[in-house]
């Protein structure tokens, strides 16, 4: 699944093609997503309207337009978005398609449809309504050890599953939760109400500084994660803990061991990970 940095990555290339771009045409596969497309909103907001900026909040990819309507994609298990020329052939699962008046089409790809489009009218309050129940960006100011020891606060929560709750900290996903608790030689089963101050100026440091490194190298390609170029990620090559059970820690040389928390994979070792 696309997480934060593969999404931030997405936006980067979409930043630098989309924006004084209008759309003159709208199409779809009516195959089903997620949630229903929003036909009626798409083509009063988003049709004719010309791309102002775009952004990112959590996982979601946010297309301003001039009219001050957003575009909102969520990517899902299995999306990507990719700016192509109008006229090459239609992949299989190309599911929602914007052509832009320069002969381009911003295409979505879900081969699982686990995918969303959304439409939010003009107005902030419609944004700030969507997004209510996120927390802080991890890689904003308001993402400090003092907030998250405030929420953790009696929590009894494995400390991964706490760090992956949207409500707490948006777009932290199951791969960067095991990096980061990792570095900061966290176990993930740890309470998270029982992690004490430094330690959670040790997520946070570890947070921004793995997320960062991620971007920058394009994001993590596991399966079949492409950015707006076609291009994979090469974060892979960096992953200290994630998929490596069996494998010599590469601290400590022992063995990685793989449990499952909350239905996902979780790695660690157990000695360089205490408590």
């Amino acid at each position: 699944m696309p997480e934060l940095p593969e999404v931030e990555v997405t936006r980067l290339g979409l930043a630098a093609r989309l924006p004084g771009r209008r759309v003159i045409r709208i199409s779809s596969s009516n195959k089903k997503l997620r949630l229903p497309l929003p036909k009626k909103l798409l083509h009063q907001w988003i049709m004719h309207a010309v791309v102002r900026k775009v952004d990112r909040r959590a996982k979601y990819l946010l297309i301003r337009m001039d009219n001050g309507a957003v575009l909102v994609i969520h990517l899902g298990m299995s999306g990507r978005l990719a700016l192509m020329p109008a006229d090459d052939p239609r992949a299989k699962h190309d599911h929602f398609r914007l052509r832009l008046d320069n002969d381009q089409e911003l295409r979505f790809n879900d081969s699982r449809r686990f995918g969303a489009i959304q439409v939010l009218p003009p107005g902030r309050e419609h944004e700030k309504d969507f997004f209510k129940n996120h927390g802080p960006e991890p890689l904003g100011r308001s993402f400090t050890a003092e907030y998250m020891l405030e929420r953790a606060c009696v929590r009894k929560q494995p400390v991964k599953l706490f760090l992956m709750e949207g409500r707490v900290v948006a777009g932290i996903g199951n791969i960067y939760a095991n990096e980061i608790l990792f570095a900061a030689g966290i176990r993930p089963e740890y309470p998270a109400g029982e992690v004490n101050e430094k330690q959670w100026q040790a997520v946070v440091r570890h947070s921004r500084r793995i997320l960062r490194l991620a971007i920058k190298s394009g994001g993590t390609t596991i399966s079949d994660f492409l950015n707006a170029n076609g291009e994979s990620g090469y974060f892979q090559l960096d992953l200290q803990i994630y998929g490596r059970t069996g494998q010599p820690c590469r601290i400590c040389a022992t063995p990685v061991i793989k449990t499952v928390l909350g239905g996902r994979a979780t790695y660690c070792c157990p000695t360089c990970q205490t408590p």
